[in-house]
């Protein structure tokens, strides 16, 4: 069975195309996809069989190979740029915070809410 990537699919309509990794495109519809699954995602590693028909080749028994990306992933910023943001992070904390906190009292609060803000963010960034 031929392996491939979805190159897009369109839920509503119910169709889309797969690119095979030997090149070339193929239709795929949505009666041809696994049981409980309702739409592929583009980049989405799939294995399936090829029938031809009259308007060209079309997908049968489509599988999964791998789950789709999920869209927190897609979204999530690349290690070198998550680096630098830490990098600026800490040298925020170490210029802002800290002193205060040495000197045995909490920093400003207006401040102190933007900084919380950016903890967080990073914090999101590396749960993901």
């Amino acid at each position: 069975m031929p392996t491939g990537r979805v190159k897009w699919y369109d839920t509503e309509k119910g169709f889309g195309f797969l690119t095979r990794d030997d090149g070339g495109d193929v239709f795929v519809h949505k009666a041809a996809l696994p049981d409980g699954v309702g739409e592929l995602k583009p980049g989405q590693r799939v294995d399936f069989g090829i029938v031809e028909s009259r308007k060209g080749n079309q997908a049968l028994a489509v599988k999964l190979l791998e789950s789709p990306p999920s869209v927190v992933e897609l979204r999530r910023r690349p290690p070198e740029e998550l680096h630098g943001l830490i990098e600026d992070m800490i040298k925020v904390l170490e210029g802002k915070v800290m002193p205060d906190l040495r000197r045995g009292r909490f920093p400003d609060r207006k401040a102190t809410k933007k900084i919380a803000e950016v903890v967080h963010a990073v914090a999101r960034e590396l749960e993901t």
